[in-house]
């Protein structure tokens, strides 16, 4: 028989902390609530992703006599018309139904004229973690009180408010490389496949272009997965048509890296993208539509790509980028830019609205794009009308 006693921090368990936001994050997944722990309070919370009625009463039964809020982002309640600067507090009553609640959580076309108060750092950090779990940016959560809290946490798990501020971090810190082999392409292009791994079993990838020279710098394009557009050629976007270019610099040059990162729809996950996606055929632009649905623009964040190239012994790069974001995040991270080239894909009249977008009002270099649209006699200008 076995007796096996967990050391705090061991590098067989991790520490007590990560245990609890690994575990929260699945529980999340699953739709089922946690407990969110700090400075002396405790609040049971459930995601709103994949609410129904009966999950709703269970909750409600569960949190009584207590009555649960609905926590969101500052984004989110700037856009139902409500002042905030930090995550807020709805309070829910029982003329509050399924429907209702998802409403304030992802309806572009609702205001609210509830009154709010700032969410505590335990409510934010429930935020937080749901949007680790890249479900929808929003949860119900209750006070609970310590005796309630000892007797529940023999069926709920409990998730440490600071440990889940630090995750960025620890998942960094975690990565591995899982594994790798040679990959050659029907460009005749020579890759190697590096996977890697983080605490929670997600996967980014290296791909390793012909024979880099790492004794100077190295031609690197970060590229964030897009189902829609590098595997299904969707022309809502230009990611596939900038993944193409990036591999062809690549080869012309004899070499470099593509890092591909599991950030889809700029971080927000496969499922709100394809909400954001929907309000923009409402009329937002792609900015709007992810501040709408209570996400930052961008909610990407820099520091595995950086960890990923310091692993392959790359630290110094020339980007292949318009976007000014991903080089200050991968400097911030130690890696030396040595230069960038852009990437200049081409526009259509399905994409033309959403590449304005990112140039007025995210900062991105698409100087080919806004010179074409100037430009009376060029062809592209003959597609739907200009908007951001």
């Amino acid at each position: 028989m076995c007796a096996v006693r967990a050391n705090v921090g061991s590098a067989l368990f991790g520490t007590e902390g990560q245990i609890g936001v690994n575990r929260g994050l699945a529980e999340f997944h699953a739709g089922r609530p946690v407990l969110i722990t700090g400075g002396g309070e405790t609040l049971l919370a459930l995601p709103v992703e994949g609410l129904d009625a009966r999950r709703l009463a269970e909750f409600m039964t569960l949190c009584a006599p207590a009555a649960p809020r609905l926590v969101i982002t500052a984004r989110r309640a700037l856009a139902l018309g409500l002042e905030a600067t930090t995550p807020v507090e709805l309070q829910i009553t029982a003329g509050h139904d399924v429907d209702t609640i998802l409403a304030l959580v992802a309806d572009a076309k609702i205001a609210c004229a509830s009154d709010v108060k700032p969410a505590g750092p335990v409510a934010a950090a429930a935020i937080q973690l749901v949007k680790l779990s890249q479900g929808l940016p929003a949860v119900l959560a209750a006070d609970v009180a310590v005796e309630d809290a000892i007797a529940f946490e023999l069926k709920i798990i409990t998730v440490e408010a600071t440990a889940v501020s630090r995750f960025g971090d620890d998942a960094i810190r975690s990565l591995t490389i899982a594994s790798g082999a040679a990959v050659p392409l029907n460009s005749g292009a020579r890759t190697r496949f590096v996977v890697f791994r983080d605490a929670v079993g997600g996967s980014s990838v290296a791909i390793i272009v012909g024979k880099p020279d790492f004794s100077n710098p190295v031609l690197v394009r970060l590229h964030s997965a897009c189902l829609t557009g590098d595997v299904f050629g969707s022309r809502r976007c230009d990611c596939g048509d900038q993944l193409k270019l990036a591999l062809a610099r690549l080869e012309d040059v004899g070499g470099g890296i593509i890092l591909y990162l599991a950030q889809e729809g700029r971080g927000l996950g496969l499922a709100n993208k394809m909400r954001t996606y929907q309000m923009q055929e409402d009329g937002l632009d792609t900015v709007d539509a992810n501040t709408t649905l209570g996400f930052d623009d961008d909610e990407r964040d820099y520091g595995i790509a950086a960890r990923m190239l310091q692993m392959l012994n790359c630290t110094r790069v020339v980007l292949l980028t318009n976007n000014p974001a991903k080089l200050d995040g991968l400097a911030k991270a130690g890696i030396q830019i040595a230069g960038r080239m852009p990437l200049e894909a081409p526009s259509n009249a399905d994409n033309r609205r959403y590449l304005t977008a990112k140039a007025a009002r995210a900062g991105h270099r698409l100087d080919h794009l806004m010179a074409s649209l100037a430009d009376p006699t060029d062809p592209n200008r003959d597609v739907a009308p200009l908007a951001t």
